[in-house]
Order: C-alpha cells, then structure tokens, then sequence
C-alpha cells in the first residue's frame, strides 16, 4: 500500500498500513496479486508477479538509488521513507502512478528502457513535487505535473547529461504542438488555469499542455534566475515551506518573487507578452520554449534521415538513408523519426514501400514504443504487407497505449472489418475501461446508439473479405476530430 509502515500478522491474516504524513485521497493506494519482492537498492524494491521479477530487477538494479540520491542534491531530503516499485499487468489503465511510498507503473513499459527511466525518474519527482506539495485544485495540475517535469529533467541532466534531456524535451514538445494541431490554439484545455466547467471530466486535464506547456513556464522562471542551481535552491526552500500541504498558482509564483527580491523589483511577472498571468491563463502553446541546442549532437542525424526521405528522387534517397544504421540509435531519436513520419502521412506508395523494405524487420525486433509507431505509418499508409504485423502486435499488448492509437487508425480509413475481428478475438483480455473505450472507437458510424459488443465483433470476423458486407462495417465515415493517444498519452 502506498503507506510508510506495514506489517502482516499470519496468524490473523491481517496487513496494516500506516501512513505517518498527511496525503490528498488520489493517493491512497492498494495493490493485491501474486507479488513478490526484490531488493534494487538500500531503500527500494521491486513487486511484481514471479514471472516479471527477474526482468524488472536487472533493469532498475542500483538505478532508483541514483536516481534518488541525485533528486536529494537538488531538492532536499527524501521524506517517505522507503521507496518501491510495483509492476502492475499490461491491462492497468495508466501507465504509472507516484503513489507515495510505492509507485505503480505497468509492466508493460519494461521492454523500453528509454521510457522506464523517464516514466521512473518522473514518479520520483512527485516525491517532492505532487505528493509533499500538492495541487490544492484539479485545475491547476501543472503544479504537480509541470513542476515534476521541470524536475525529472534536471534529475536527467545530472545523471545522463544535457544532450539525453534534450532529446527527450524535443521529443515530447514535439508531441505538444501536434496536440495543439488538433485541438486549436483556442482549446481551453491549453490553458494552464483551466475552468473545470460543471460535467467536465477532471481526466479529460490529464493532457500534454498540463506537462509540457507546465514544464516551459517552470523552465521560464528558472531562466529568469540565470543559473539553474539558484532555481533549485528555491525549489528545495518552496517544498521546506508547503510540505504536507495543498497550494494554488498563487502561492508559488508569491514565493517565487519574494525569493528573488530583485527579480521582483524588475517586474518580471509582468514583462509584455510574458505576463505571469498571460503564462496561466492564455490558450495556445507556451509563450517560450527551451533552447534545445544541447541535444543537437542527437536530434540532427533524425532531421536528416526524415529529409532524406522525403527528397527527390527516391532511388538515390533510399540508398543513402539505408547506409544510416539506426539499430545503434537511442529510442527517442528513433520513435522522433517514426513521428515525423507519422506526421507526414499518407506518404507515396512507393516510399512506404522502400520504408518497409528497409526498416520493417529491423524495427519489428525493437520495443514497443518503436514497434508501434511503425505500424501506425503501415496503417495510416494502408500498406498491406506489413498488416499481420499489426494483427500480431494487438494480440499481444493489452495496454491503452499501445492498443488505442491503432485502433483509431484502423478505424479512420478502410479497415475497420479488420479492427472488428482483432478485437473480437482479444476483447476477453482487456481491462474492462480500456474495452469500453474500443467500442466507442469502433462504433463511430455505426449508427445512433451502436457499440460493437461480441455478436458485432463476430460479424465483422466471419464477413473479412466478403463483398456483401453490409456498409455498417466497411466503408464508414472516419471520426474527423480523432485525437490519437500517441499525441496525449502521459504517465501520472
């Protein structure tokens, strides 16, 4: 449980848990299953079912404890205690979740380091940022969210270096401005104060803009303070003085100034065009950005590989990009690439061809975070060779993030007959929230009040192929306002 003491009495076949620090309810947690622990460090462990152990031990052995250690240096002292992990089954319908004391996170994510360290080292973060000073209301969740971020990257500079963090920076800030893409720089969900209107879902805030648009304005009031060690000085004296309490905007950006006296008599809160108040409460993308230039050693090999494929001719293109040996590339510089041309799709039949042909076996033995991406480029691209793929990779990932997306692709063009029958087969597998969410999907135009549910799935199984298909699982009109996962998804 998410609790600092616990204690099992066999003979009473009784746990207790005690919690010595005051937490908000969403951070109340339990977990039940055939867990088994496994020390990874002096003040860590791992929980997970027998089969997972061994993998999850190698993978963050020794990690968690630098990672810790280096959240210390910045921030101050760890104030809970001990700190475990508890890998959770593909199913569970987030990815990871900063439960004080004992993170959850789903197990799905162990194949892609990349993404492990980062989901990881972001619920370390809450540690001190979302658990010990807490967002007093949902709608000002980039307190905890973009604060933790701020602090997941810094963690990540001490330890991996400035050129990692960019990469990652560039990676996610790209997905920001697709996300704005698609909504509108009107969306009011972009603002950072956002009205939690009556029969709004406080989860439909769970977004890019509360992370990444959060993280540009933490990033922005670090800048204004010169050197980002004064900034973590106030930071570790911000959580001395909230600790164990509920804030508002307010509350930081007045701690803020009065730290920095001088900052306060320039009237950097009210500098034109970068108002405090402006960061908060305008809509659109974030009114600064980052200088990334520190990651370039990484992120300027995957602008020129996408150039390449999009040049002219083709021939002369595809054999320079096939002499880039991507195998050795970190994750995020591949699924950046991926995303590109993700974005760039519909592609030339014949460029997806030539993609397939040199990427298709090589990303199929990478991770997930890769493989999935890929497939989105076969689907979006109706490339039918690769489409067994697709129907492997679902019928083996059970998670929202990696089941989502492809299927809000296959639902948007010709394929839904083939949705209809992957999910038939794997709807018993899937945790019920994520199922619903499928036939909401799956269901656009299907009529008033359709929802796919076996008898449905079935049909769309045993027609595959079959010209007489009646119209009510092919050939439908695709949702226009789809939003992939791939553009929001985040962990906790």
């Amino acid at each position: 449980m998410s609790a600092t003491q616990s204690t099992y009495v066999e003979e009473e076949g009784v746990y207790r848990f005690h919690m010595e620090h005051p937490v908000p309810a969403y951070l109340v947690a339990l977990v039940a299953g055939d867990l088994q622990p496994a020390d990874i460090g002096p003040r860590s462990r791992v929980w997970a079912e027998p089969c997972l152990l061994p993998t999850a031990t190698s993978k963050l052995s020794g990690a968690v404890e630098q990672w810790l250690s280096a959240a210390e240096r910045l921030y101050g002292p760890y104030m809970w205690g001990r700190y475990d992990i508890v890998f959770l089954p593909p199913s569970f319908p987030i990815v990871a979740m900063e439960n004080p004391c004992l993170t959850f996170i789903i197990s799905s994510i162990l194949e892609s380091d990349e993404f492990l360290v980062i989901d990881v080292i972001h619920e370390v973060a809450h540690s001190w940022f979302g658990n010990a000073v807490t967002n007093a209301t949902w709608e000002e969740m980039w307190l905890s969210e973009g604060l933790a971020t701020y602090a997941q990257r810094r963690i990540t500079t001490e330890t991996y270096g400035a050129a990692f963090t960019c990469l990652e920076t560039a990676f996610r800030l790209d997905a920001l401005h697709r996300q704005m893409k698609l909504l509108g720089e009107d969306s009011p969900v972009s603002k950072l104060q956002v009205k939690l209107e009556p029969g709004v879902n406080p989860s439909h805030l769970m977004n890019l803009f509360t992370y990444e648009k959060g993280y540009c304005f933490v990033y922005y009031l670090s800048q204004l303070c010169g050197e980002p060690q004064r900034f973590d000085d106030f930071l570790r004296a911000y959580v001395e003085k909230y600790k164990f309490t509920s804030v508002v905007a307010q509350d930081l950006l007045d701690s803020f100034l009065s730290f920095f006296p001088e900052l306060k008599e320039q009237s950097v809160d009210c500098r034109a065009g970068l108002e405090f108040e402006r960061w908060l409460n305008a809509t659109g993308p974030p009114l600064a950005e980052p200088d990334l230039s520190q990651g370039s050693s990484l992120t300027r090999p995957v602008e020129a590989l996408f150039q390449l494929w999009t040049a002219e001719p083709l021939d002369q293109a595809a054999a320079s990009a096939s002499a880039i040996d991507i195998s050795k590339w970190r994750t995020f510089q591949t699924a950046l690439f991926l995303d590109r041309l993700l974005d760039g799709s519909p592609l030339p039949q014949e460029v997806v061809m030539s993609l397939s042909k040199c990427y298709s076996s090589l990303l199929d033995s990478m991770n997930a975070e890769i493989r999935i991406r890929w497939l989105q480029i076969v689907v979006r691209n109706d490339y039918y060779p690769d489409l067994h793929r697709v129907r492997r990779f679902l019928e083996s990932q059970m998670s929202r993030m990696y089941t989502i997306p492809l299927y809000e692709d296959l639902c948007t063009g010709a394929l839904k007959s083939f949705a209809l029958e992957v999910f038939y087969q794997t709807q018993g597998r899937l945790h019920p929230n994520l199922r619903r969410t499928i036939q909401q999907i799956l269901s656009q135009g299907l009529g008033p009040g359709a929802e796919p549910g076996v008898e449905q799935a079935r049909a769309g199984a045993d027609s595959e192929g079959d010209a007489d298909t009646p119209a009510l699982l092919l050939g439908d009109e695709a949702p226009s306002s789809t939003i992939s996962l791939r553009d929001v998804n985040v962990s906790a």
